[in-house]
């Protein structure tokens, strides 16, 4: 079958290459999915610079990508609720890691049928931004009423997390550039900060929670705006204790930086290094049936074009989701 794989560590031209591959076998808890769609993450692009070596260790060449839609055409004997035929979507295991390719084996407990009202390419779109999402804002508590800060409400995890929050009843800030205020305030936000003129520690105060999908500065500047007692949650900063013992790092201890600005409000903080979950993807399929999820797509990569979509997905640009189509794979 034809796969694009991680052959080298370094730059997207040199790291990816086009294989051919056995077709995967199954165990008795798999399903085998024909590959309609896969969608591209920033992830993917981080571990081929190698960048994510300590935490993600992988046997060279590997298979990239972790979200996939497509149809059932196998399923293990233990497998249950699923069935040969069946439209599906997942975020496929870091052990399963490898949905750019013709067929994707994967087990069936993180795997959901594909909503009926949307296509391959928008479910491709959904697994690790509705997931990273959800996982991070219920760390936090996320309720009705909430003051939410959410950063780069363009991008893929943005975009999902702005409607999950209206979802709950939140009042959501978010940032953005200024060509893109109009679009993301369609999605729900209730105040767009243009960061192109606008500083947002200048605008938001005493916030119930920042979710901070940038890092850096952007992550320690966000104890500035809470309010005490407020909660701080990341995809792109240090771990937690909790989030450290989780991922097997003995002995870890919160930066003294760190320590210092939960203490002073009384914060708490959360790392979310998200998991596969077929549950949480089979609320986010009612969400989508319901129409109070909306997938977001930017652009529909051809699968001859996936180098070119990793590299365009690398200018972190992209409004929204960024496919590759496989349905005619060669």
């Amino acid at each position: 079958m034809n796969v694009l794989q991680i052959v080298t560590y370094g730059e997207l031209k040199d790291g990816l290459s086009f294989s051919e591959t056995a077709r995967p076998s199954i165990n008795a808890t798999d399903i085998l999915i024909k590959t309609k769609s896969a969608g591209l993450n920033p992830i993917d692009y981080k571990l081929v610079s190698g960048g994510l070596k300590d935490m993600v260790s992988l046997n060279l060449p590997s298979t990239i990508g972790f979200d996939v839609s497509g149809i059932i055409i196998e399923k293990g004997k233990e497998v249950s609720g699923f069935e040969v035929g069946d439209a599906v979507y997942a975020r496929v295991p870091q052990n399963q890691m490898g949905t750019v390719a013709e067929y994707v084996a994967v087990d069936s407990t993180v795997v959901s049928k594909k909503p009926e009202n949307i296509s391959f390419e928008e479910a491709a779109g959904l697994p690790l931004v509705g997931l990273t999402s959800i996982q991070a804002l219920e760390r936090v508590g996320l309720k009705e009423g909430d003051r939410v800060l959410i950063h780069a409400g363009s991008g893929g995890v943005g975009s999902f997390a702005i409607q999950y929050a209206k979802t709950k009843g939140a009042y959501i800030y978010t940032t953005t550039s200024t060509k893109n205020v109009d679009w993301v305030k369609a999605l729900g936000a209730d105040r767009v900060i243009d960061y192109k003129k606008e500083d947002y520690k200048t605008i938001v105060s005493d916030l119930d929670i920042v979710f901070d999908t940038l890092g850096g500065d952007y992550t320690t500047d966000a104890f500035q705006v809470i309010k005490g007692g407020g909660r701080v949650t990341s995809i792109t900063s240090v771990p937690d204790e909790e989030t450290a013992d989780m991922m097997g790092m003995e002995g870890y201890q919160l930066p003294e930086n760190f320590s210092k600005l939960i203490a002073a409000k009384s914060a708490t903080y959360k790392l979310t290094w998200m998991q596969p979950n077929g549950e949480q993807l089979d609320a986010i399929l009612a969400m989508v049936k319901d129409e109070k999820i909306k997938p977001i797509i930017d652009k529909v990569y051809a699968f001859k074009d996936c180098i070119e979509a990793y590299l365009y997905v690398a200018t972190g640009r992209a409004k929204g989701k960024v496919i590759i189509n496989l349905s005619k794979a060669v």
